[in-house]
């Protein structure tokens, strides 16, 4: 009796592909590496990664604490704006900006004494 399912092997796949697949569906590395030298163990290395994209990581709860307190810094950040001045440096402008309203105001003032205010006479 013969499989219904047959392994399927895609010709063209590129590493876009590849790449696409081991972020959507991660890729776990476990390896233990022991070095010795006549029977006797030197060094030995255990090691443990994991690669996949972020969404895959915390789907599968994955640096989840690491993402959540990435994300409150983030917005504590954002609410804490710095203002555009510092008071030193808003004094000029506001001298400024008070010596030109009182211009304006004694413009306005000998317009209004030689009756013409926008173009109009009284």
């Amino acid at each position: 009796m013969e499989s219904i399912l047959q392994p399927i092997r895609e010709k063209n796949a590129t590493l876009v592909d590849l790449l696409d697949r081991v972020l959507d569906k991660g890729l776990v590395i476990n390896a233990d590496v022991i070095i010795s030298v006549a029977g006797i163990p030197l060094i030995g290395v255990n090691l443990r990664a994991a690669l996949a994209s972020m969404e895959t990581m915390l789907r599968y709860g994955l640096l989840k604490d690491w993402d959540e307190r990435i994300r409150f810094h983030a917005k504590k950040e954002a609410k804490k704006k710095e203002p555009l001045l510092t008071e030193s440096e808003e004094a000029p402008i506001k001298a400024i900006s008070k010596h030109k309203m009182r211009k304006q105001a004694m413009l306005a003032c000998k317009s209004i004494e030689r009756g013409v205010i926008r173009g109009a006479r009284y």
